[in-house]
């Protein structure tokens, strides 16, 4: 059981990759129950097939006039609150999805998100050795997402 009234706290960190595979997990603060690699993977698939169906489930809208911009795509879930957590998804435009599980009442969970994908394609995306769509092992990303989040839990 999470006491709400300790500090704002990042639990944990999961990337899929656009075909729904796990390709980062990690840890970063006690709280939530620990699975084992075959849960999160479970996860990660479960989580990427809701996501895809929560896309097409929106109201109708009456098509806009054809003069208009083309409007934005659904997004699909974005958001999961529990009592004792909070899962946020950020979908990227290549369909690599963020899955930051944190206290229900973290503040700024998009500032921090945007921060995350930032390091993400400074240390990962230009790496010359990662290949897409492949679990994600730089050692650079996770010192500084390591550092970022330690420093993060600790105000």
């Amino acid at each position: 059981m999470v006491n709400f009234n300790e500090e704002r706290v990042v639990y944990a960190l999961i990337i899929i990759n656009k075909a729904g595979g796990l390709i980062y997990q990690r840890d970063f603060a006690e709280g939530l129950n620990k699975l084992n690699i075959n849960d999160y993977l479970v996860l990660a698939g479960t989580f990427h097939g809701v996501h895809a169906i929560t896309t097409r489930l929106h109201p109708l809208h009456p098509p806009p006039p054809p003069s208009s911009e083309r409007p934005d795509p659904p997004s699909g879930i974005e958001v999961l609150e529990t009592e004792n957590f909070r899962l946020q998804c950020f979908s990227t435009l290549t369909g690599t999805k963020f899955l930051l599980f944190t206290e229900p009442q973290q503040p700024n969970v998009d500032k921090v998100m945007g921060k995350i994908y930032e390091l993400y394609g400074d240390y990962v995306m230009k790496n010359p050795f990662y290949q897409l769509e492949m679990p994600v092992r730089c050692e650079g990303w996770e010192r500084r997402l390591v550092g970022y989040l330690r420093v993060l839990n600790s105000r």
